[in-house]
């Protein structure tokens, strides 16, 4: 009997039958696959745009041939549905959806919660009590806004670690640029009101604090206070000096500059962000679009996810008119607790900005397609000297490294098409070995990278490179066969003559050798991979070691056994902590007299160590 397939879903009723209260809909494949999420000022005449018969793009097009049915979330407010959209995109990462790559190194300035916080770079989501300032389009942009903290309002930048165990000003004291809360030369109530001055500095207020250190500076003067008066002149002046370096239409600003190149599938969006008048620069985004071709369409889905997570500046300005861009910027203003305009078709010195914007970001697009496109010949030109069938989509390779057998760390490393993939590079310790024996660590590691892979369906490579030699190779072989895995190419990078680079020999599971040589695009692919896994390891490899050599400095130290090396480990935080303190700090720690800080002390930084004898 011949099977009935299912009814084709009828968007037209299913859009009749709601409200006009703004939400988020879902749109699903007939195997429940999540083919886009949107969201909508009005549901009804929303979801019902895609069913009304006008012409569609090719993608809308074929996203609505695969629908099978719809769901809806009404929400109380634009914003709420804008909030919700963002969510559910970057949970569920639906196939047709424009999509921001989560990126979690965008540097941004933390202002620590703390009775005397520090101010610092941050990278990484927030899990340090505070407030943060950003996010900044590179690192040299919050390097020179911390310089002029510094300078300006001289609060500390040291770790908690070193700040409690001080017990004299460092150097940055001594030039000028921190006010040494360590040792409490500054009253608490003169660092807490630094402390606000900065954060307004931060927040775009240099206006309203400059009048306000004016106001407390005459105040000083009348009082007689001149001393005082004299450090808030100085203050001032470097304020204004500031604000006179960089304006916008003859004025400080909070904005943001927009632009959206295409080409294909392919997008760049560039930003050029200016705070209290300061341009801090640009950064590039290439926006992962499955297939979305409308650079207006890429634009305003950057807009709304971009500043949902980073929290939008007063004013943006776009190289072109975004869809929905009266309710992103409604949800965008209610999100923020403030007003956002986005504006487009502008004029004067800020039309020169969204043209320099848009110049660079075709510019930088047309860079990154010509990278992706040498990255994607290299890895056809592996698939041709390899002989593969398929197309080469994922190259993993490991490698170990160890000082004579000490702290072994195996790396693993992944390549796709268009280069690293960072989030999924890995580090294994390895453990349980014989000092110095590449096979067995090899062998362990790759045990343990295809073991969870089998029991958890993970992703397998097309090529696994292994460092190494024949020998190398076939413990990778051995690993693999145990745990069943097939399907993968295996191949041994072995070092060439001299251990000169170009000269490498590719060793086969058949012990057959290949010598691309220096000119093979194959092997400059393959040469990346393994120097990119060469200084994983060696990096994982030095921190292990040193971790380790650092922790036995106490164990060897007579005296020192695990409770006070755990008291003194959990008093300063760490090994750092405890080498940065002086003996009379050491001393403090429960369990410790004068004389074992003494030994300590001399041990850690290599002087002549006391003889426990003469105790």
């Amino acid at each position: 009997m011949k099977q009935e397939s299912p009814p084709a879903f009828d968007g037209k009723a299913f859009a009749a039958a709601l409200s006009t209260a703004p939400g988020v809909y879902r749109m699903y494949a007939a195997d429940d696959t999540l083919l886009y999420v949107g969201k909508a000022g009005a549901l009804r005449k929303r979801v019902g745009s895609y069913f009304n018969g006008s012409p569609k793009s090719t993608r809308i097009m074929m996203m609505l041939s695969q629908v099978a049915r719809m769901d809806v979330t009404v929400t109380r407010t634009e914003a709420e549905a804008l909030l919700l959209e963002n969510q559910l995109i970057k949970s569920l990462a639906p196939r047709y959806n424009v999509s921001l790559r989560d990126d979690k190194t965008y540097p941004q300035v933390l202002l620590t919660r703390e009775q005397w916080p520090r101010i610092a770079l941050h990278r990484g989501p927030r899990a340090v009590p505070g407030r943060y300032y950003g996010p900044y389009p590179g690192v040299g942009a919050v390097r020179e806004t911390l310089n002029l903290m510094h300078k300006l309002f001289k609060l500390r930048s040291c770790e908690d670690s070193v700040f409690r165990n001080r017990s004299r000003p460092c150097l940055q004291y001594q030039i000028g640029r921190c006010s040494a809360p360590c040792v409490e030369l500054v009253p608490q109530q003169d660092y807490d009101e630094s402390v606000r001055q900065a954060a307004m500095f931060l927040e775009g207020k240099s206006d309203q604090l400059a009048d306000e250190l004016v106001q407390s500076m005459q105040q000083a003067s009348d009082a007689l206070q001149f001393e005082r008066a004299a450090r808030l002149r100085d203050l001032v002046a470097s304020l204004r000096s500031m604000q006179n370096r960089q304006y916008v239409d003859g004025r400080a600003a909070d904005l943001d500059v927009l632009a959206c190149a295409t080409q294909g599938a392919s997008a760049c969006v560039m930003l050029l962000a200016f705070r209290d008048g300061r341009n801090l620069g640009t950064r590039a985004f290439f926006p992962r679009t499955n297939g979305e071709d409308s650079a207006e369409e890429v634009l305003a889905a950057f807009v709304s996810q971009y500043y949902i997570e980073h929290g939008p500046p007063p004013e943006v300005l776009l190289d072109r008119e975004i869809p929905d861009a009266q309710m992103i910027e409604a949800a965008l203003g209610a999100s923020a607790e403030r007003k956002v305009a986005l504006k487009w078709n502008v004029r004067g010195e800020r039309a020169g900005y969204v043209e320099l914007a848009s110049r660079n970001a075709q510019i930088t697009l047309v860079a990154e397609m010509d990278s992706r496109g040498a990255q994607h010949a290299r890895s056809e030109a592996v698939r041709d000297m390899l002989g593969l069938a398929e197309p080469v989509k994922r190259v993993e390779c490991f490698d170990i490294s160890h000082t004579m057998g000490e702290a072994t760390v195996a790396s693993c490393v992944v390549f796709d098409a268009a280069g690293p993939v960072r989030a999924q590079y890995r580090r294994y310790n390895i453990t349980g070995i014989e000092p110095g024996d590449d096979y067995a660590a090899m062998h362990q590691a790759i045990d343990r990278r295809f073991r969870r892979a089998v029991e958890e369906g993970g992703v397998l490579p097309d090529v696994l490179l292994i460092d190494g030699g024949a020998g190398q190779l076939a413990q990778a072989q051995a690993a693999l066969a145990d745990l069943g895995v097939e399907g993968v190419m295996l191949v041994g990078v072995a070092k060439g003559v001299e251990r000169r680079a170009g000269h490498e020999a590719l060793v086969l599971p058949d012990g057959r050798e290949i010598r691309p040589g220096a000119a093979s695009p194959a092997l400059q692919f393959i040469q990346q991979v393994r120097d990119e896994a060469h200084r994983f390891a060696i990096t994982g490899h030095r921190g292990r070691r040193q971790k380790a050599r650092m922790t036995s400095k106490l164990e060897d130290i007579p005296g020192i056994g695990p409770r006070r090396r755990a008291n003194l480990l959990k008093h300063f935080g760490g090994m750092a902590g405890l080498k940065a303190a002086g003996e009379a700090e050491i001393a403090r720690v429960e369990g410790i007299n004068d004389a074992l800080a003494a030994r300590i002390y001399a041990n850690l930084h290599g002087l002549s160590v006391p003889d426990p004898a003469a105790e």
